[in-house]
C-alpha cells in the first residue's frame, strides 16, 4: 500500500449500535469503525496490525442512527520510519426512515453526508514490518 492509496468498508449501524434515545449511535461508534480502517491500512503495508497510537484530530459531522449505513475511508498520507499517518472519513449513504409509521423505509443518499472525520496514527515497529522488509515496501 502507498501513499494516496484508499481502503475502504460500508456497514450498516444496527439497533445493538444505538446508544441514546431516539436510536442514535454512539459517535465512538464511528472511531470503532476507524480503528478497523487503520488496521487494514497496516496489514496491507506492513503484513502486521500495527498499534493505533493517536488522533491528531476528531470531527463529529452528523447524527448516525440504527439503520443508517456507512461507509468509511481510509487514506494513507504519509510513512514514516514506524508510523503512518490516515486520513479517515466516515459518510452516510443511506438514511433510514425516522418515521415509526414508515420505519422499513430508507433513502440511498445523492450526495452522502460526512457524519465524522480524523487524522489517524498508527506504529508498526521495525522488527514487526514483514511486507515492508520483505517486498520493500
Amino acid at each position: 500500500m502507498q501513499i494516496g492509496e484508499e481502503v475502504k468498508l460500508r456497514m450498516r449501524m444496527s439497533a445493538r449500535d444505538a446508544h441514546y434515545g431516539g436510536e442514535l449511535v454512539a459517535g465512538a461508534k464511528a472511531l470503532e469503525l476507524f480503528g478497523d480502517i487503520v488496521t487494514e491500512v497496516t496489514i496491507r503495508h506492513d503484513g502486521d496490525e500495527g498499534l493505533f497510537r493517536a488522533y491528531k484530530e476528531i470531527e463529529f459531522l452528523a447524527p448516525v442512527y440504527a439503520g443508517d449505513y456507512l461507509e468509511v475511508t481510509g487514506k494513507l498520507l504519509k510513512i514514516g520510519n514506524t508510523s503512518r499517518t490516515v486520513e479517515l472519513v466516515a459518510k452516510k449513504v443511506i438514511a433510514a426512515s425516522r418515521d415509526p409509521n414508515h420505519s422499513s423505509e430508507a433513502d440511498v443518499l445523492d450526495e452522502p453526508i460526512i457524519v465524522a472525520r480524523a487524522i489517524g496514527v498508527t506504529v508498526t515497529p521495525k522488527d514487526k514490518q514483514r511486507k515492508t522488509k520483505n517486498n520493500g515496501g
